[in-house]
């Protein structure tokens, strides 16, 4: 049996974009692991594919899990690759984001990252 140059090139490049089609978190607003002074009012997660808006979930929590956003997280009407969440008034000290998404391919990701707001002086 001979394996053809051109197959053989296609059947790579079909499984490397089936494995990256994965929807991976791009950046967020607020970064991982960032200390902020001013609490923020939304908390905005892109991602590198589109979502399915029925199948993804954006939460927030304290450190001790009592959740504080506003059950309010969506996939963006305009931008489908941008998830948000409004949050109640945050006062200081840890916060946890968890998300779980389905992207348009099918694929589930998901994942969670903390944030803190320091206390005024």
């Amino acid at each position: 049996m001979t394996f053809r140059p051109a197959l053989v090139a296609l059947a790579f490049l079909a499984s490397v974009v089936t494995a990256a089609a994965h929807a991976s978190l791009e950046r967020a607003e607020p970064r991982p692991g960032s200390r902020l002074k001013t609490p923020p009012t939304e908390i905005k997660l892109w991602y590198t594919e589109k979502l399915e808006p029925a199948f993804s979930s954006l939460r927030v929590q304290t450190g001790a899990g009592r959740r504080v956003d506003r059950a309010d997280g969506r996939v963006d009407d305009v931008d489908r690759k941008l998830m948000r969440v409004s949050v109640s008034p945050l006062t200081p000290g840890t916060y946890r984001v968890v998300w779980r998404v389905l992207s348009v391919d099918g694929h589930v990701t998901e994942g969670e990252f903390t944030f803190r707001i320091e206390p005024t002086a």
